[in-house]
């Protein structure tokens, strides 16, 4: 499990490769991962949108931005917790993702940044 706290915000990641995916005769890995934000500050805050950067063993790069996470903008008071899965394509065996989360401050109404360290995707048998 990869770690990092930004501001209070404690990010974890896992992942897990759940097999591979032909899609328009292209032979696809299928990884998903699963986040945990931890609110380890002592003010309430609100995840509002995401940027991630996806990338794989060819040297391609997908940005992907959008609003909350899985339809969803968590309010999160101290010590609460929001845990989501999601999951990615690649159309290499290995690859990494990293990005950030904008979030809101309720007590200052300042936003901010919270890091997503960057986690690797790898197909079990690249380990060998």
């Amino acid at each position: 499990m990869i770690q990092q706290i930004t501001k209070g915000i404690k990010i974890s990641v896992s992942t897990n490769f759940e097999g591979r995916h032909f899609q328009r005769s292209q032979l696809f890995y299928f990884f998903s991962y699963c986040i945990t934000i931890e609110n380890q500050s002592n003010d309430t805050v609100q995840l509002t949108s995401r940027h991630w950067n996806i990338y794989d063993a060819l040297n391609e790069v997908e940005v992907i931005e959008g609003e909350g996470v899985i339809g969803k903008k968590p309010i999160l008071k101290p010590n609460e917790t929001h845990t989501y899965t999601s999951n990615c394509l690649l159309r290499s065996s290995s690859g990494s993702m990293n990005g950030f989360f904008n979030m809101i401050n309720f007590s200052t109404s300042k936003k901010f940044i919270v890091h997503i360290p960057t986690f690797q995707l790898m197909v079990p048998a690249t380990f060998n």
